[in-house]
């Protein structure tokens, strides 16, 4: 995945996000036509994560900072934070040689985004599992 999910340009909108108790909730400027990512590591498979890569200046905590638990493995470089009370991972920070810093917001917990919106999200798959970043993975159907 390139740039384009995280450059401007496009139909930035602002939608509203939350967590499935909604203790945690954000809003996040996101041009859902740049597309998300669908991983096959080890932790996006077993949470079915989905996210929307964007800037940090895209993104804004409005409630539950104090109820989130991070969460790191391997590197130690991504924060995978989840709501302490209901569990739900949406959204996660992170770094990269490919994105720089990152928010990777999971757009089925946007609350104001449409199904029509969802289906016709762009989706770019990542081979983390063997950690080839540059080809997706030869099975996707399962993400």
């Amino acid at each position: 995945m390139s740039e384009k999910c995280i450059g401007s340009g496009g139909k930035l909108k602002t939608y509203h996000g939350s967590c499935h108790c909604g203790v945690v909730r954000f809003e996040a400027d996101i041009d859902l036509s740049k597309g998300a990512i669908r991983c096959n590591c080890s932790i996006c498979v077993k949470a079915r994560f989905w996210p929307a890569i964007i800037a940090p200046r895209a993104f804004r905590l409005l409630s539950g900072d104090s109820s989130l638990t991070k969460y790191q493995f391997h590197t130690k470089t991504d924060q995978h934070l989840f709501c302490m009370f209901c569990g739900i991972r949406s959204f996660g920070i992170g770094r990269s040689p490919r994105w720089g810093e990152f928010y990777a917001v999971n757009v089925t917990c946007l609350d104001d985004v449409t199904d029509d919106e969802l289906t016709k999200i762009p989706v770019t798959y990542l081979n983390g599992r063997d950690d080839n970043w540059d080809a997706p993975p030869l099975h996707t159907g399962y993400l």
